[in-house]
């Protein structure tokens, strides 16, 4: 994920200041919706998780990394916050580690059902048992397809391929939840919007009544969120279907209160939303200009990341890289050949 700076015209409200719930408590931020954070051991340090009250149970949204800090503080919830209330129900919005890494601990722990979009369980699925397409070895030759050299993909070993490490073990069945559906928590209709391009079909959740969205990873306050090309679809646009979803979600009140899995809540989602599609404009344009001869995706990182990057900065970049150069060759902006070294490059239309 990359930053970006709010400009003066579109600044977010954050609702609740800079306030966030303490370790192993929760914050009630609309009736029955209530805040917790867990910690993630990366740069990016915490993912907010939402539990609704659900008549004399909770629903949990999202769930969390597999590491002892975590279960250690959900063991504290557990005695401390949740009450007589049990997790019945658990919702995920799609499968990156932090969001479904303690679902199979949860489901088990609580004996609750998985609620899942099929194309986000399946691909947690294929990433946890690393089927054809899926596993390590594909993303780091589609990255030297695209240029990458052999010392930093040995340098990338190190941490790739850590997502057994980060989830539990799934449970073999689950709830399939459907674009649009209606779901009914606690006696208030919560409806799906989904949301393509950072995930397969990422499930972010609103309820009209409440004027609340969970946006999950869709629309984050202060970091863009990222968007990369998967080794399973080379040839995928991305970025193309994350705005399009974007644009979708504008059809909610600006005053709705977004909910973002990292960040702080705030209102203000249209002027963010026109902050994401500037940003990307912006980043579209300076690999355009710097396509006036062929280059791969290794040599135009440093258009769009400017700062030094390490191994794993290396491998989130070169991702939305790619995702960027296939956005202009479908948009007809750039074309892409292959050379005889076998190395993809692009150049400007």
């Amino acid at each position: 994920m990359t930053t970006t700076s709010p400009s003066p015209s579109a600044a977010l409200d954050y609702v609740f200041g800079e306030r966030t719930p303490e370790s192993g408590a929760t914050f009630e931020v609309a009736p029955g919706v209530h805040w917790l954070r867990m910690p993630l051991p990366f740069a990016l340090d915490h993912i907010n998780l939402w539990l609704l009250e659900d008549g004399d149970a909770w629903t949990l949204v999202d769930c969390g990394l597999n590491h002892p800090d975590t279960i250690a503080l959900w063991e504290r919830l557990a005695a401390e916050r949740l009450g007589e209330r049990p997790i019945a129900r658990l919702v995920v919005t799609h499968y990156h580690a932090d969001h479904v890494g303690l679902a199979g601990w949860h489901a088990r722990r609580w004996h609750a059902p998985l609620w899942m979009c099929e194309g986000e369980y399946l691909t947690a699925l294929a990433l946890y048992y690393e089927t054809p397409g899926h596993h390590r070895g594909a993303m780091f030759d589609l990255f030297r397809a695209h240029g990458l050299d052999e010392a930093r993909i040995e340098g990338m070993k190190a941490f790739s391929g850590a997502y057994r490490r980060l989830i539990t073990e799934l449970p073999h069945t689950f709830r399939r939840i459907m674009p649009y559906e209606e779901l009914a928590i606690g006696g208030r209709i919560w409806r799906v919007l989904p949301g393509y391009g950072h995930a397969p079909e990422h499930a972010s959740l609103y309820c009209a009544t409440l004027g609340v969205m969970i946006a999950g990873d869709m629309v984050l306050p202060r970091i863009s969120t990222n968007v990369s090309v998967r080794p399973v679809e080379p040839e995928g646009n991305p970025l193309a279907r994350f705005l399009e979803s974007l644009d979708r979600f504008t059809a909610l009140a600006q005053d709705t209160l977004v909910l973002p899995s990292h960040g702080l809540p705030f209102r203000g989602m249209h002027g963010r939303i026109g902050q994401l599609h500037r940003h990307h404009d912006e980043r579209l344009g300076e690999l355009l200009a710097a396509c006036d001869e062929p280059k791969c995706a290794r040599d135009l990182v440093p258009v769009l990341f400017r700062r030094a990057l390490d191994d794993r900065a290396w491998y989130f970049a070169m991702g939305e890289c790619i995702a960027h150069l296939n956005y202009l060759m479908h948009s007809g902006q750039a074309h892409r050949s292959r050379d005889g070294d076998g190395v993809l490059r692009f150049i400007a239309s």
